[in-house]
């Protein structure tokens, strides 16, 4: 089957992506419209000569849509912003297929192909692109990548929790709370005005976290975190955005 090309402007985080649908043999490529300027790169700097192969979690309600996985809006957006093309792989979760299954046979999400290995992990993955390709550098610095590091296991914690005085949800607000006085400071972005892997990994979740607790707890994230509202407005993407809405609301 050939594959489809589809012609992406750069930048996925900062100029959103407007409702991006892959097809599964879709090749994802990046042009960016600046003026020619001649300049010096390492050679682990220049992109694949073929798009990486990528599987991720498809949509459970729209076919040929990415899914509601934040890991794997984790490593397509580290792919976007570094302007690499990829290949996505959809795959569906509740019917895994046997050639998936057969090169990650954990089952897990997302995986990716590099110099024919397959590697799991969001984690890995970002750190082994990060490596391979890094211009442009999105290394968040350490004193500030663990800035609202703990905000994802304290919204697991109250979007389980069924006792609404155990506590979980005071223990989110307040690292809701933390994370936005860090942004007022130090922001727009986790590591100032240059957008990093921190927020990579931040973003997609704080938005499963807005989606998932309106649906399942009415809650949301209160209004006097303006720092905080500005941030997840500034790290959301249209393109993953419906299916999320549509996967809750299929729940």
């Amino acid at each position: 089957m050939s594959a489809v090309r589809v012609q992406v402007s750069a930048c996925a985080v900062s100029a959103t992506v407007n409702h991006l649908r892959l097809r599964q043999n879709a090749v994802v490529s990046f042009r960016k419209k600046k003026p020619l300027t001649l300049r010096v790169v390492s050679m682990s700097s220049v992109p694949p000569s073929q798009p990486f192969e990528i599987a991720v979690k498809a949509s459970v309600t729209t076919p040929n849509r990415l899914g509601d996985c934040p890991f794997c809006q984790r490593v397509l957006l580290t792919l976007e912003e570094k302007h690499l093309p990829y290949d996505p792989k959809l795959v569906d979760l509740t019917n895994k297929p046997e050639w998936f299954l057969k090169v990650n046979p954990d089952g897990k999400v997302p995986v990716i192909k590099f110099d024919e290995k397959w590697v799991p992990d969001s984690d890995v993955i970002t750190q082994t692109l990060e490596e391979k390709y890094p211009s442009p550098p999105l290394v968040t610095p350490p004193e500030r990548a663990t800035a609202g590091s703990k905000i994802f296991s304290t919204f697991i914690g109250f979007l389980k929790s069924k006792d609404p005085n155990d506590g979980t949800e005071q223990a989110l607000l307040s690292e809701l709370s933390s994370f936005n006085d860090y942004i007022k400071e130090n922001g727009p972005f986790i590591n100032g005005s240059e957008i990093s892997a921190a927020d990579l990994s931040l973003g997609p979740k704080l938005y499963h976290l807005e989606i998932a607790l309106g649906h399942y707890k009415k809650w949301t994230v209160p209004d006097s975190l303006t720092s905080l509202k500005s941030y997840m407005k500034n790290t959301k993407l249209e393109y993953f955005t419906k299916d999320a809405e549509d996967a809750f609301a299929s729940a």
